[in-house]
């Protein structure tokens, strides 16, 4: 594990390959926490769980949820975690620059025919003529924290418009839904299964499609700490085929709907005891299907989306500008697509 402590991490913040098959389990009942969001998207990891194909590696999996990526990314650096997914941050890189964190995978991805990220308006703002994102010049766009997910889809957006956008941190994905309801931001850009949600109960409106604008976008990742990728090998790749196994189960049950409804409602099931587990299975199924997209195949990474998520954390003055691929990846766990 990594020494970095808590308080180091958060300092640092601020300043044709496959996962391997082997014939057994790899350990003997290792203990370890994985950071998770409570999202469809993180559902390889849950169904991994669920069907016992952690336990069949000889992993003990329990869950740390959070809500935003970048403390993810200090759980993992301080030892707090052992594998998270999430999306790439400058949290994350600045972390794997100092040797605390490494990307071993790939997690969801954009997918052209698949429903993906929505970009949103407010009803206030809609109605004041946001009705796409050509007019999203002088508005407001919600992100949890600078160098997140979202401030990097909302600035390549904006890029691509031509719009200028004033972005505020809210530090959680729940505070920016409340802001964007009562018209506190006026846009934002979020998962299907929270975004259809939201429009579907008349409290924001869908303007446009991120996959518009991020084509094959690598959305999360899955990560390490440094030490762990380098020095645990075998617990790594472990870890990956497990998720690898899970992700396939929730691709052909909800994204490519192979298996027929017996097994899409089976998923839906599973994945709902992790996300609006707090609703009745009859008002969560229909946002957990919205929210199925697609989960790479081998857990593979798609090095271009990373590298232009790099670069624009470079040219924001995020990261340092030394910082690599290699940096922030280790191509060696799974298959690079480009």
């Amino acid at each position: 594990m990594s020494n970095f402590t808590r308080r180091q991490s958060l300092a640092l913040m601020g300043a044709a390959a496959s996962v391997p098959m082997l014939a057994g389990p790899a350990f003997a009942n290792t203990k370890l926490k994985v950071g998770a969001l409570r999202f469809t998207s993180h559902a390889a990891s849950f169904v991994a769980f669920e069907r016992g194909y952690f336990a069949q590696e000889g992993l003990d999996v329990e869950f740390e949820f959070f809500q935003a990526a970048q403390p993810m990314a200090v759980a993992i650096a301080s030892g707090d975690a052992v594998f998270a997914v999430t999306a790439i941050s400058g949290g994350l890189i600045s972390l794997a620059e100092k040797g605390a964190a490494k990307v071993i995978g790939g997690a969801l991805s954009e997918e052209p025919g698949i429903d993906g990220q929505l970009i949103l308006a407010s009803n206030a703002a809609h109605e004041a003529g946001l009705t796409d994102p050509s007019k999203l010049d002088g508005k407001s766009f919600g992100m949890t924290q600078p160098g997140s997910s979202f401030h990097y889809m909302g600035s390549k957006i904006a890029a691509a418009e031509g719009a200028t956008m004033r972005f505020k941190p809210l530090q959680k994905v729940g505070a920016i839904i409340g802001a964007l309801k009562s018209g506190q931001i006026d846009a934002w850009s979020i998962v299907p299964h929270i975004a259809k949600g939201l429009a579907g109960a008349g409290a924001v409106q869908i303007i446009g499609k991120a996959a518009d604008y991020l084509p094959n976008y690598q959305v999360t990742t899955v990560f390490t700490s440094a030490n762990n990728a380098a020095n645990e090998r075998a617990k790594s790749e472990a870890f990956l085929r497990a998720f690898a196994r899970g992700a396939a189960d929730f691709n052909a049950a909800l994204v490519d709907k192979s298996q027929g409804d017996a097994a899409a409602m089976d998923m839906v099931n599973l994945v709902h005891k992790y996300v609006y587990a707090d609703r009745p299975i009859e008002k969560a199924e229909k946002s957990i299907r919205n929210g199925a997209m697609r989960i790479n195949a081998g857990a593979a990474i798609n090095k271009t989306s990373v590298m232009d998520q790099l670069d624009w954390f470079k040219a924001g003055k995020m990261v340092k500008d030394n910082v690599t691929y290699e940096t922030l990846v280790d191509g060696s766990y799974v298959e690079t697509i480009m």
